[in-house]
Formats: C-alpha cells, structure tokens, sequence
C-alpha cells in the first residue's frame, strides 16, 4: 500500500497527523511485518508526545480488533476491498475510534477522509456512514486471525484459544518486580513473593519508589526464569538479557552477573535501571553466535529470541506479522544458542531456558534433542513452591505457561521454561 497523501489544505488539521501516523503504523506491521514499537518512531516523528501516544493507542486497538473491523467494512461493501487498500485502512482507523475507542463519529471520519483523495474517499465516507447508522458494534471477544487461532488450536486446543480471546479484549496488568521484601507498592496486589500487580494504564514514573530503584517493570511470567535461579553468590550469565529485568533479578539475589545482548540500544534501559536500583552487572554488547565467556559459571539464564507470540495481549501486532516460517527460524537460532550456552555452564551448575513464545517449535520441542546431544545435562523440575500460586510444571518439569492461566488475577504473558542442572 503506497503511503497516504492527505490533501495539501488538510494536511495539518487538528487531529489528522495523528490518524495519519496510525495509517503508517498500521501499514508497517501489516505490509511490512514490522513490529508496531519497531515502527513507531519513523511513523511518528515530529508528532507532540500525546499525539503520538494516540497514534498509538489507535493503530494498537486496530490490531487488537482487526478481525472484527474487517468483518464489519466487509459487510457493508459490494466487493471485497483489497486487504492493502488505503480505503480499508482508513476504514479501519475511523470505525475502531468511534466504535472501541469512544471518538465521536464526526471527528473519527472528518480525521481520516483527508487520508485519501478522490473515489476512496467517497467510499470511506459511505461505508463509514452505513455502518454508523447501523448501529455497528464490536463483539465483546475479539476475533483472533485466522492462521493463528488454527494453529494454537492444533497444538493447544479450543479452549486455549478462547482463554487468548478473553486475554487480548484489554491491555494486561502492570506487573513490578521488587528489589527486596521490604518494598511495599500501595493500592497492588501480590502473586508471588517480591511481585506487585497494579492496574493496567498505571503511570510507571509517578508511582512511589521509582526514583529510590525499588522496582522495575516486569510481567510476572518473565520473572519466573529467574525464580528457578534462584538466590546464590556465584557467577551468573543472562543471555539475550534486554531490557534486563532477569539481569536485575539475579543481581538483587545476590548473583555476580554478566549480561549479554546483540543490541546495544535495547542495553540502554538496562544500564538505566541497574544505576536506578542500584545494583551491579557487568554489560555486553555482543552476539551469541560469536561471543563466549572466559570462563564457565555457575548459572546461565538464555531467554532466547524467539517469535513473541506469548506477549500478544500487550503488543497485538505478533498476531498478525508472525508466520511458521519465522516461527521455525527463530527455533533454529534459539537451538544454536543454547548449544553454546551449555558450554558455559560450570559442572554443577544451572542452565534454565526461556522463550516468550506459544509455539511448542520454540519450547517443549527443544528438550528431547537438547538432552540427547548432551548427556551430561538433565532437567530439574520445577516445584509448586518455586512457582506463583495457580502456575503448575507440566509432567516432565517444565513450564508452559498459556493463556487462561491466573486469568481471574489479570492473567499472565504466553512462556516455556525449561530447567537443566550440568553432571
């Protein structure tokens, strides 16, 4: 889809950059599969901080709800409008504002219509038109796309594939990790010990303590990788370890650590958060593949890259730019890692894998060719007492975590966790 070309005396009407950023945002992630905070700078710049948080918050809620918009222009359309044309995006952003997002109709449609010019236009105004008449809704569980709720049903069944329906209906809890037991985070609740979860929207910087490095962001089911570590005085290697909230958690148990990650900008958090609490790590910029340790330690966390499906309630747009081809690529590298990371790991010690991923290519696929290809390793379960409350290990002692699970607390992001211990 060639880039929206709003009309010259329109262009900088109040409202339209915004809706004309959410246009490329969308058209980054479903043209060009790039993930929507990926986009996000080149779409928005030069947008004021609050239109580009509404940008935003509108290209999100269009990925949350594609489906269902789809559905609805579908139905108020002779033939079927191409899937990358600039009247369906429109189309798109105008009704999931008036309809989700609360925008009066008039200003939704008169924000958008400068988006297109000549027969689109007309188009998106009446498609817009019919449909509000109508009285369009929304359902109250959203669609999932189609390859995706074929494929999690195949390996998970329906009933995780209504649990995901339920899941992405609204943006997740914030979950803190806390530095120490002393920290106490008002008007929270707790799921596990040195966890805080407070209400989704919540202001990270105003809350108390985020000045004094008494906790950081971090979804409770990514902090569990951490937990199967566990408290200890030796020598730690998080790999993959952006933004770092597995790298704060071994050093706030007691750990000497060295983090590790390709990419130096996603560091910058890290080394961020690390002087904000406080603590210590040793960081490095470098890729897996080539980079090794001087020496073995005691315990190696790899959370690997991986597809991302797991964190599709906060970031909605995996739906719909993951295909099984990066699905089996990202299983291949995250394969290649943790070969090498086993090389890293002093006899006796830990190895746990992670991957915020649904797949079971880029989970419990894993485990049988790892153990085989190295006899010296073996898995240590889980125990319920490692785990939060109403999170179980699966038979072997891994943990899979899926949608449904803890849902009546807010939920959890989608996880596979492995635990191996070196002879």
């Amino acid at each position: 889809m060639a880039g929206p070309t709003p009309r010259r005396n329109e262009q900088d009407a109040p409202g339209v950059p915004a809706r004309q950023a959410a246009l490329k945002l969308l058209d980054a992630v479903l043209r060009r599969g790039l993930a929507l905070e990926q986009a996000l700078d080149s779409a928005a710049r030069g947008l004021a901080p609050n239109d580009r948080g509404l940008a935003h918050a509108i290209a999100a809620e269009a990925l949350r709800r594609l489906p269902d918009l789809d559905a609805l222009i579908d139905s108020a359309t002779r033939q079927r409008l191409p899937d990358d044309a600039k009247a369906r995006f429109a189309l798109r952003i105008a009704l999931v504002q008036a309809i989700a997002l609360g925008t009066p109709g008039h200003a939704a449609i008169a924000t958008v219509l400068p988006l297109v010019d000549g027969g689109p236009r007309k188009l998106v105004h009446g498609v817009f038109g019919t449909l509000m008449r109508g009285n369009a809704t929304l359902p109250d569980l959203p669609m999932l796309p189609d390859a995706v709720a074929l494929r999690w049903q195949a390996l998970w069944g329906d009933e995780m594939v209504e649990a995901a329906r339920h899941a992405i209906t609204s943006p997740p809890p914030l979950d803190l990790s806390l530095r120490d037991a002393g920290v106490e985070v008002t008007h929270s609740t707790s799921l596990a010990p040195l966890h805080a979860r407070l209400e989704p929207g919540t202001s990270v910087p105003d809350l108390p303590g985020f000045a004094e490095g008494a906790w950081w962001v971090q979804d409770l089911a990514a902090s569990i990788p951490a937990r199967l570590i566990g408290a200890g005085t030796g020598t730690a290697l998080d790999l993959c370890a952006a933004p770092g909230g597995k790298t704060l958690q071994l050093a706030a148990a007691g750990w000497q650590v060295t983090a590790v990650d390709v990419a130096e900008n996603r560091l910058v958090r890290l080394r961020e958060n690390l002087e904000r609490t406080q603590l210590s790590a040793t960081v490095i910029t470098a890729d897996l593949l080539r980079w090794a340790p001087a020496e073995p330690a005691d315990a190696v966390l790899l959370d690997a890259p991986c597809s991302a499906t797991g964190i599709f309630r906060r970031h909605p747009d995996v739906l719909h730019r993951v295909r099984p081809s990066l699905v089996t690529e990202m299983a291949e590298l995250q394969a290649k890692l943790l070969d090498r990371a086993a090389a890293w790991v002093k006899p006796g010690g830990t190895l746990v894998f992670a991957t915020c991923s649904l797949e079971q290519k880029e989970g419990e696929a894993h485990l049988a060719p790892f153990l085989a290809a190295h006899p010296d390793f073996t898995l240590v379960p889980a125990t319920a007492d490692e785990l939060p409350p109403g999170i179980t290990p699966r038979e072997d002692g891994s943990v899979r975590i899926l949608p449904g699970m803890l849902a009546d607390a807010g939920g959890l992001d989608g996880f596979f966790i492995a635990r191996f211990r070196r002879g």
